[in-house]
């Protein structure tokens, strides 16, 4: 049985007094300190959650389910907040897995009735958004995320608002989202180094950088890899991400992020690490199943009293095998192209939509001259960077963005995770959400958007939050705002369950959707409101439970057994007589040449070990 710590006074910050943060002897220490039941706590979201402090919040709230978490997403060892009964609610963009690709997880199938805990969902953007008009003082953010026009609208009434355009306000058209601002009482942080002043050293991608931390009503508890002298931070003002006075507590934990990864830039002495894939791997495979699931928590967060005994679990092999970059002499363990990884044999039906995604992707960019391919995680990142690849061998540059704030990015062959730090180390730039999902992506318009989906129908809405059972999925991410606001690529297998006539819920929408691929062919319209049409045919490759023999040899077979779009104009499935645009085959299909050895060394070699085979 957990003690709920009693409420201790925070440090008395009276004006004109100098701030020294309180120095914990761990991260329970601190969140004892500090935080109390029914308390709003966000945990900052870079590439390198603050897990270590998240655990500790698990063990010291077990079952009292009192507090409100906000992080952008959940997954990983995040699921310990649903595991350990803590958590009231959670205010999120992604509740699910994302390695080795991204998938339900069974802890969050009853979401929606409120099970572990109550959902408010955002997308990521609007999700920033929030925090930085609480960061910046502002009574509203505006956002172009077309959340007021989807699914994702239920539940803010309080929060999220439509108004008329102040420039237009004769026009009942033209609107303007207003969101309020996101304010938790503490947000958690773990940087690479701090001194005993307060002041936190952190390494880009930011994410959602330091907006957290200035938005939040008291300040920040940090966690850091090292505590060093003043002198240290003093010679690397530019590194400092938050400044002491937003600082009310502070502790060491080294690997405070594991099992996700930390880029350090060797600052202060301090090494990076990598994320721990195996442990990734075993918490995804123990969360399939409740007993397994709760010895997964045992073992790692409420069976260990605290951060110095999960470093000792871990173990000094394991913690030296994630070490990035790797010392002089030593290798990663990263599985690559010469470790044995067979590229022979014909493609899957994965492979081959990915190839065929590829393929869409780099005809647009040829054609209309899109400059930045903004990758949502899924078959729809891999498409992207073999698109990229390919356009590369033919002289044509198209920079690759991930929405954490890679850009210009280069992957490294062997690793499709999409935020791995390795790929980190191979970007032109590396910056934040509102910088990437803002800049590069909202206000370009040469961004091309390239997704997956869950569900997809006639119009190209997009599904990625609830199974018609009710089930969860994963939710949003960046796509919401990916479709709000640039041309897109949606990449997904073609089945009847998932392009269907009408969604379960409308998640990001298709005005912008220009194809969609499957794994027999492109699917394109002449525009929003128009009937898509298969503009290109590939016979499809056995998989998902299909042999050769069961396919659609003809496009027209594909469509109709394939989709659920073969439909009759005026016919929209319910006897409503609502029109919807009816899926068909051009009279101008084009015949896609077969996989090449070429395509396909690129695929096998960007993604040895298979995860999207």
């Amino acid at each position: 049985m957990t003690t709920v710590p009693e409420r201790h006074a925070a440090p008395a910050r009276p004006d004109g007094a100098r701030h020294t943060p309180y120095l914990a002897a761990g991260p329970d220490d601190l969140v004892r300190r500090f935080v109390r039941e029914g308390d709003h706590v966000h945990a900052a979201a870079t590439m390198s959650r603050p897990n270590a402090l998240l655990n500790a919040l698990c063990r010291s709230f077990a079952g009292t389910r009192s507090l409100t978490v906000s992080t952008t997403a959940v997954h990983s060892s995040a699921h310990a907040l649903a595991l350990s009964g803590a958590v009231r609610k959670v205010i999120t963009g992604f509740l699910g897995d994302t390695y080795p690709s991204p998938r339900p997880n069974r802890l969050y199938r009853e979401v929606a009735e409120g099970r572990p805990f109550e959902v408010e969902m955002w997308s990521l953007l609007s999700y920033t958004q929030r925090l930085m008009a609480a960061a910046l003082g502002q009574p509203f953010a505006t956002t172009g995320s077309m959340l007021a026009e989807t699914d994702l609208r239920h539940g803010k009434e309080g929060s999220l608002h439509l108004v008329p355009h102040p420039e237009h306000p004769e026009d009942p058209e033209r609107t303007v989202t207003l969101l309020s601002p996101l304010r938790p009482r503490f947000t958690l942080f773990h940087g690479v180094c701090a001194d005993r002043r307060g002041n936190v050293v952190a390494c880009p991608p930011l994410g959602e950088g330091a907006w957290a931390a200035y938005a939040a009503a008291e300040g920040v508890l940090a966690s850091v890899e090292a505590i060093v002298d003043d002198e240290v931070i003093a010679a690397m003002p530019d590194r400092v991400v938050i400044p002491a006075a937003r600082v009310l507590g502070l502790c060491e934990a080294p690997l405070g992020a594991h099992p996700q990864s930390l880029r350090t830039g060797g600052l202060a002495g301090v090494e990076g690490y990598l994320d721990d894939y195996d442990f990734l791997t075993d918490t995804v495979a123990a969360c399939k199943d409740p007993r397994s699931a709760a010895d997964w928590y045992e073992k790692w967060v409420g069976g260990v009293e605290s951060h110095a005994g999960y470093l000792e679990r871990l173990g000094g092999e394991r913690r030296a095998s994630l070490v990035f970059p790797a010392p002089p002499g030593t290798a990663d363990g990263m599985a690559g192209p010469d470790s044995g990884t067979d590229v022979s044999g014909p493609p899957t039906e994965q492979e081959q939509l990915i190839v065929l995604g590829a393929r869409a992707v780099a005809d647009l960019v040829r054609e209309r001259g899109y400059d930045t391919l903004l990758a949502g995680i899924g078959t729809s990142h891999m498409s992207a960077w073999l698109a990229a690849r390919l356009l590369a061998d033919d002289g044509v540059q198209v920079r690759v963005a991930a929405e954490l704030g890679l850009q210009s990015m280069d992957p490294e062959p062997g690793d499709v995770f999409l935020f791995s730090q390795r790929h980190a180390e191979r970007s032109q730039m590396l910056a934040g959400i509102a910088e990437t999902l803002g800049g590069a992506v909202a206000a370009n318009p040469r961004c091309l958007g390239v997704l997956s989906a869950a569900e997809i129908d006639p119009d190209a809405n997009i599904n990625t939050t609830l199974l018609p059972d009710g089930r969860w999925i994963t939710g949003t991410g960046g796509a919401n705002d990916i479709a709000s606001s640039v041309d897109c690529v949606v990449v997904a297998v073609a089945s009847p369950r998932r392009y269907v006539r009408r969604l379960t819920h409308l998640t990001s929408p298709g005005l912008r959707v220009r194809d969609v691929v499957s794994q027999f062919g492109r699917f394109s319209r002449s525009g929003p409101g128009a009937a898509f049409e298969l503009t290109s045919w590939l016979p499809p490759a056995p998989g998902r439970g299909r042999t050769g023999r069961d396919l659609p040899d003809d496009p027209a077979a594909a469509v109709r057994d394939l989709t659920g779009w073969a439909l009759t104009p005026g016919d929209d499935g319910t006897g409503a007589g609502e029109s919807t645009p009816a899926a068909g085959v051009s009279r101008l299909l084009v015949e896609e040449k077969a996989v090449t050895t070429e395509e396909l060394t690129l695929l096998r070699t960007m993604d040895p070990e298979g995860f999207y085979r």
